[in-house]
């Protein structure tokens, strides 16, 4: 090949596809710039393979719910939490201690784009096809009264049934069912702790937000529930 065959512009191949990788990599840096920290960490989170969310460097002092809000109101962390050993870090009674001997099957705590979300399962909080809040479990629902009332975080409690049709006198449908099993939730905290009841969003789904497919009696009676969601701020 003589020096006349050489292409003097090749040079403009190399230079714009510099251009283009540049380019690429400032859109990326801007894109994860405006990003919520805490979506883009859960994100991580989901990489990684993680069994669960919720996080925090200092959980061996956290030692009631209310300071576990505060933390994560305050942490750009949303990873992983031992929820069976830090639920038992909660200050209740022997007698509730006792009552929620298998407590990964009865509380469950987690993260969603809502915010952290405490689920009860509907065994522990009501009867079979009831709406009143049982007497024994107020000592749990006081633990996070305390929380709501110390921390700023909007509240939503939202009730959740099966998708087996109710066969009651009371209530129409399941939905019906669900929204007063949020509604009892609410007056308890409205009417005995006095807390503001404009800070609380309340209402049911029904059987149409499972969170385990209504195939099995076990998922059906994990999907009956109800949620205390403490809002993202």
């Amino acid at each position: 090949m003589s020096d006349n065959d050489v292409d003097s512009n090749a040079w403009m191949v190399t230079f714009a596809d510099l251009v283009m990788l540049l380019l690429t990599f400032f859109v990326m840096l801007l894109t994860m710039s405006s990003m919520d920290i805490k979506k883009l960490s859960k994100l991580m989170t989901n990489f990684t393979e993680s069994t669960g969310v919720l996080e925090f460097a200092s959980f061996g002092k956290v030692s009631d719910f209310s300071s576990f809000i505060s933390q994560y109101n305050n942490s750009d962390s949303v990873l992983v939490i031992d929820q069976k050993h830090f639920l038992a870090k909660i200050k209740l009674s022997l007698e509730i201690k006792d009552m929620l001997k298998d407590i990964n099957e009865k509380i469950n705590l987690s993260d969603d784009e809502r915010g952290v979300v405490l689920s009860f399962n509907e065994n522990i909080l009501f009867d079979p096809g009831k709406a009143i809040v049982k007497k024994e479990i107020y000592p749990i629902l006081d633990t996070v009264a305390d929380a709501i009332y110390e921390c700023p975080n909007d509240i939503l409690i939202m009730g959740h049934t099966d998708n087996i049709p109710i066969k009651s006198k009371l209530y129409k449908s399941n939905w019906e069912l669900s929204a007063y099993r949020g509604l009892s939730v609410f007056d308890y905290f409205l009417k005995e702790k006095e807390l503001s009841p404009s800070r609380f969003y309340v209402g049911g789904c029904g059987s149409f937000r499972p969170i385990y497919p209504n195939d099995t009696p076990k998922n059906r009676s994990l999907n009956r529930r109800v949620e205390i969601v403490f809002k993202h701020i």
